[in-house]
């Protein structure tokens, strides 16, 4: 009895032992279908591909193809292009981890913030829109880390490729696009100090000494106009030189160039010609947002504290500064001797005409404050103590300088797109990269 019950015990282990095997050779089929299922399609320099990074992609592109209602191309074809976008991305993500690129958690949630305001949605909202799109939030944040480390690759690869140049922003102001842009009308007024036909050298010279005179009295003040019923040779001088108002496609260009260059009531240096020596005076414009700064015209004098200098010692130098100063000293030559801020100190402490608004509060409120040709008590920033003197104040027309601003930002968008396809053909054909579909 005893033996009958041993081989029923070991004909249920045998059987036992056969299902355990059975199930550890399905279970590994089981893994050899995911390892399969996840295998590398390209080899990119000291990185690879995964079929499973290909697919998340062809997934993507179909959905955003299918919301624009664009047919999808066929499935070979439509692989092929998506692995070669991927290779490209590869290739600049590795060049970011050589370079020390790194997007770290508070700089991408706050880029992940800026996209779902854009969208005008909450945080939870953009959040719940990915999902309902059948993408995970979490495989959304890394994709948009990988695209913010793309952008710092490019713009640090890319960037110094890109250089407008004065001349390229005037040829496009003077282009029928940049025209067909600037709906301005310009008043313009000219003086034409004319020279014959093939002139000597002599009545050359006679023509420039004399427009030469004339923008000397016209910078001191005198009436351009006036002058200009006197002395030009140009078609309107009765009429004080004025032009009227036209449009720059409407101008000679010489004319046009001058009209864009010049600030309201600025007047031009002589300008050579054929026709001899012209000068300009921008009267007026109209038709386009006219944008007025507020400016002034200051020195000052820093003193830093630093490891040798504590911040006590920093303010009762600039005390002693201030009454140098006030006993007559010259502020300029002060401000050479002892000011920290390098940028001014060899100009006297000169700053220039600044807007107020680009300077630290501290300064800008006092700056604001202080009459001018007076010189300010010590007061202290986050730079160190100061003492500073107004040299000026006024209002000025930046309009032409923001419109330039505008067309070397537009430009330099162009030339980027245009040097980053050069790069990115220049970097796929130095990648080592072996295809495996």
């Amino acid at each position: 009895m005893m033996k009958g019950l041993k081989r029923i015990a070991l004909a249920s282990l045998c059987v036992l032992s056969m299902g355990s095997t059975a199930i550890s050779a399905q279970a590994d089929s089981v893994e050899l279908d995911r390892v399969e299922l996840d295998r590398i399609v390209a080899k990119v320099d000291q990185d690879v591909i995964m079929k499973s990074e290909l697919d998340a992609r062809m997934d993507a592109v179909r959905r955003q193809l299918a919301a624009k209602n664009i047919t999808l191309p066929p499935e070979d074809v439509l692989q092929k292009q998506v692995l070669e976008q991927l290779v490209l991305e590869n290739i600049q993500i590795q060049m970011g981890k050589r370079g020390g690129i790194h997007i770290d958690d508070w700089s991408l949630n706050d880029a992940i913030a800026r996209i779902a305001e854009r969208n005008q949605l909450t945080l939870q909202e953009f959040k719940e829109n990915l999902e309902r799109d059948g993408v995970p939030f979490s495989q959304a944040r890394e994709e948009i880390r990988k695209e913010m480390i793309l952008n710092r690759v490019r713009q640090r690869q890319i960037a110094q490729r890109v250089q407008i140049s004065e001349q390229e922003i005037d040829n496009f102001l003077n282009s029928p696009e940049g025209l067909s842009q600037t709906q301005t009308e310009y008043r313009l007024g000219h003086i034409l100090i004319a020279t014959p036909d093939n002139p000597s050298p002599e009545q050359v010279q006679a023509a420039e000494k004399q427009a030469s005179e004339l923008a000397k009295l016209l910078q001191n003040g005198g009436d351009f106009q006036a002058l200009a019923i006197a002395n030009s040779q140009g078609q309107n001088a009765l009429e004080g030189g004025d032009l009227g108002w036209k449009k720059a496609n409407q101008l000679p260009t010489l004319f046009a160039e001058q009209a864009l260059k010049l600030d309201r009531g600025e007047t031009s240096a002589p300008v050579r010609s054929p026709a001899g020596f012209h000068i300009f005076k921008l009267m007026d414009t109209r038709g386009q947002k006219v944008i007025v700064q507020d400016q002034i015209h200051v020195r000052h004098i820093l003193i830093k504290p630093n490891e040798i200098r504590s911040n006590l010692e920093a303010q009762k130098l600039i005390e002693k500064i201030y009454d140098r100063v006030n006993a007559g000293e010259d502020f300029g030559a002060l401000a050479k001797v002892y000011s920290d801020d390098t940028a001014s100190a060899l100009n006297g402490g000169d700053m220039d005409w600044v807007d107020p608004n680009t300077l630290v509060p501290e300064f800008k409120t006092v700056m604001n404050l202080i009459p001018q040709n007076q010189v300010s008590e010590p007061f202290r920033t986050t730079y160190g103590w100061h003492i500073l003197e107004v040299m000026g104040k006024r209002k000025s027309d930046i309009s032409n300088q923001v419109r330039r601003n505008q067309v070397r930002e537009l430009l330099g968008n162009r030339k980027f797109e245009e040097e980053l396809q050069v790069w990115l053909r220049e970097i796929r054909d130095q990648a080592y990269v072996e295809s495996q579909l």
